[in-house]
C-alpha cells in the first residue's frame, strides 16, 4: 500500500487492519506450534496455553475423544485452572443436539446461547458444571472431534468480540485439523488390544533417546518383560482368556510408568519399556514395582480369579558399546531369560 494510500486510512481503519495483520501473525505462530508435535498430550498443553496467552484468560480445558470408536467427547486430564469435582463425569455424547448444532452452524457459543437453543442444559452437565464463558467446538472434515472452554479473562475485560470469536474460530479449525492428525498417529503407533506402543515405534524413539543420551551424559534404561507361563493360560482357557492376560499386564503397566516413559508390546507375550534419565538400579525398582502389582493382581474370566506373574531383564545403555537398538534390547532379554531360569517372578540387571 502506498504511503498515499496508508495517509487517507482513518485511525479506525488504520486500526483494524494492523490488528488483521497481527493476528494473522499470531495465527502463524500458533499454526507452528500445533503442527509441531504429533504427541496428544502435549499437543493439548500447546492448544490451551495457546489460547490463554493470546486471550488473557484464567481457564481453558479441551473434551476430546479417548479413543476412535469412544462415543463420548470427554474432558482431558491436562485442563488449566478449572475445578473438577469427583463426582460428575465430565464427558458430553456424541448424539446431543448441541454437536449437531456445532456440525451445522459452526461458531462459539456461551451457555446462555445453548440455554437459549434447546430451553435445557440436559445432558450438558460436564459444561455446566465448569462454567465456562465460551464455548468453542473443534471440526475437521463436518465431525465435531472436541470442544474447548474458555473461562474468564485475566484483567476482567468484557465479552469476546466479534473479531476475537472469529479469531478463536480460526484457531479451533487449526486445533482440529491438529488433534486428528494426532489422533490417526496414535493409531498407526499403538496396539489396539492392549492400548500399548507398538514394537516400531518403541524402536524409532529408542534410537532417538540412545543418540540424546550419548551426547547429553544422561542415563537411559530398557526393560523387557515377558508373561510366566503364558501358552498354560491359552492352552487351558483359551486364546480369550490370554487376551485378558495380556490386557490386564498392559493395564499395570500404563499405571505405573511415567509420561516420558514409553510402554510397548513387544510381540507376543512380551512387553518392554523405556526409561529416560533412568540408570540401571533405578530401572530396576521399577521393574520391581511392577513385577509386583502384576503378581498381586488377580485376571477375572468366566468365573475363575487366575494369578498372573511376569519375568523381567533391565539393561542401561552403555554409549561405547551399545551402537545400535538391537543391542541393548538383546542385553536386556538376555537379562529377562536369566530371570526365567531362575525360577520366574523375578527381575535381572544385566552387567556393563
Amino acid at each position: 500500500m502506498s504511503n498515499a494510500g496508508t495517509a487517507s486510512l482513518t485511525v479506525d481503519e488504520r486500526d483494524y487492519y494492523e490488528r488483521q495483520i497481527f493476528d494473522l501473525r499470531q495465527l502463524l505462530e500458533v499454526s507452528k506450534i500445533l503442527n509441531s508435535t504429533l504427541d496428544y498430550a502435549t499437543l493439548i498443553d500447546s492448544i490451551l496455553y495457546s489460547i490463554m496467552g493470546q486471550f488473557k484468560v484464567l481457564r481453558a480445558g479441551l473434551f476430546a475423544k479417548k479413543g476412535i470408536d469412544s462415543p463420548w467427547l470427554s474432558f482431558h486430564r491436562n485442563y488449566k485452572g478449572f475445578e473438577v469435582a469427583k463426582a460428575v463425569d465430565y464427558s458430553i455424547s456424541e448424539d446431543h443436539p448441541a454437536i449437531r448444532l456445532f456440525q451445522r452452524q459452526y461458531g462459539c457459543y456461551t451457555l446462555d446461547d445453548l440455554q437459549g437453543r434447546f430451553g435445557s442444559l440436559k445432558g450438558l452437565e460436564a459444561l455446566t458444571a465448569l462454567k465456562p464463558d465460551l464455548v468453542v467446538p473443534l471440526k475437521v472434515k463436518g465431525v465435531i472431534n472436541g470442544i474447548i472452554v474458555i473461562g474468564e479473562r485475566i484483567e476482567g475485560e468484557s465479552d469476546f468480540t466479534p473479531l476475537e470469536r472469529e479469531y478463536l474460530i480460526n484457531v479451533a479449525v487449526m486445533a482440529a485439523i491438529a488433534i486428528n492428525n494426532a489422533f490417526l498417529f496414535e493409531m498407526t503407533t499403538t496396539d489396539m488390544m492392549t492400548r500399548l506402543k507398538m514394537k516400531h515405534y518403541f524402536y524409532s524413539v529408542l534410537l532417538e533417546r540412545m543418540e540424546r543420551s550419548g551426547i547429553s551424559g544422561k542415563p537411559l534404561s530398557v526393560m523387557m518383560l515377558d508373561i510366566d507361563h503364558f501358552k498354560h493360560f491359552n492352552d487351558e482357557h483359551g486364546h480369550q482368556c490370554g487376551d485378558a492376560v495380556l490386557k490386564n499386564v498392559a493395564q499395570v503397566l500404563q499405571k505405573l510408568v511415567r509420561g516420558e516413559d514409553i510402554a510397548a508390546r513387544y510381540g507376543g507375550e512380551e512387553f518392554c519399556v523405556l526409561l529416560p534419565d533412568t540408570d540401571g538400579q533405578a530401572a530396576g525398582f521399577v521393574a520391581e514395582r511392577i513385577r509386583s502389582a502384576v503378581a498381586r493382581s488377580v485376571v477375572e474370566y468366566e468365573g475363575k480369579r487366575l494369578s498372573v506373574t511376569i519375568s523381567i531383564g533391565v539393561a542401561q545403555f552403555q554409549a561405547t558399546t551399545d551402537y545400535t537398538a538391537k543391542v541393548i534390547i538383546e542385553r536386556a532379554d538376555r537379562a529377562l531369560y536369566s530371570s526365567k531360569a531362575d525360577g520366574r517372578n523375578r527381575t535381572t540387571i544385566a552387567g556393563s
